[in-house]
């Protein structure tokens, strides 16, 4: 299970008798962590919904109503879109006529969330951006304090040689 998916334990949002349709009457507590593990590995939201015993329509619900769990869901999203961008990659470089794909049917897919992709990974690459100039402010606050507390004890030095 992902870190993300890990923080949303414990959250409960109610969800109407309709979201309900096809589950069992009580649902595994872990899975949003499995539906996300399987929407990053197939980018199907039914195939994910029913590996985690969920309907699709509860785990739409709940993408609406938790943030969080909305930006989990982009995050898997694009973890499959890369997996297919490499599988096809693979495919077309190993050309192995065994190995059938629809390697049209995955160009497709990637082309028709091309922008989604390309917006997410933007966001990703912001954050990580933002990040290491936090951690630079960080250092340099640091270095800063550092010297006043060096500075500090210089001058309590000299004002003690002095006093000799």
């Amino acid at each position: 299970m992902t870190q993300d998916a890990k923080r949303c334990r414990g959250r409960r949002t109610k969800v109407r008798t309709e979201y309900r349709e096809g589950e069992k009457e009580k649902l595994n507590r872990h899975w949003r962590g499995l539906f996300l593990d399987k929407l990053a590995e197939t980018s199907n939201v039914t195939a994910s919904a029913k590996a985690a015993g969920v309907s699709p329509s509860r785990a739409y619900k709940i993408r609406r109503v938790e943030p969080e769990f909305n930006a989990q869901w982009r995050a898997a999203l694009v973890e499959g879109y890369e997996h297919l961008e490499l599988e096809v990659l693979g495919y077309l470089r190993a050309a192995d006529p065994a190995r059938k794909m629809d390697v049209a049917g995955a160009l497709k897919l990637l082309a028709l969330h091309a922008q989604t992709v390309a917006r997410e990974r933007a966001l990703r690459e912001d954050d990580d951006e933002q990040a290491v100039l936090d951690s630079i402010d960080a250092f340099i606050e640091d270095m800063r304090q550092r010297r006043a507390a060096n500075a500090a004890i210089l001058s309590e030095d000299v004002t003690s040689d002095g006093a000799d």
